[in-house]
């Protein structure tokens, strides 16, 4: 397969994999995390349970929260970025 031919279809794959959500039909609608869905499950199943943890610190705002776990997203990409371009540029090291 040419180089050529590669990209085009790498290019395909992904302005496909970008535009499926966007014309998925059922997709409209409230997005909920697992908490908010964990939580719903445990009220209806059984009303009168009492949590037997409260956390330490609560988040002042749903867009805190939000940027915390962005920011935690990145700080795991980017670990893993580092841990994987190391490993690649150990073994071209070695092959030399």
């Amino acid at each position: 397969m040419s180089n050529k031919l590669r990209t085009t279809l790498l290019l395909a794959a992904t302005v496909v994999l970008i535009a499926a959500p966007l014309v998925v039909p059922g997709l409209g609608g409230d997005f909920k995390g697992s908490d908010d869905k964990g939580t719903e499950a445990i009220s209806e199943l059984a009303p009168g349970y009492k949590p037997w943890f409260k956390s330490l610190w609560t988040p002042p705002s749903d867009e805190v929260e939000s940027l915390l776990f962005s920011l935690q997203a990145a700080l795991g990409a980017g670990f893993l970025g580092y841990v994987i371009g190391r490993r690649s540029a150990r073994k071209n090291v070695a092959d030399r």
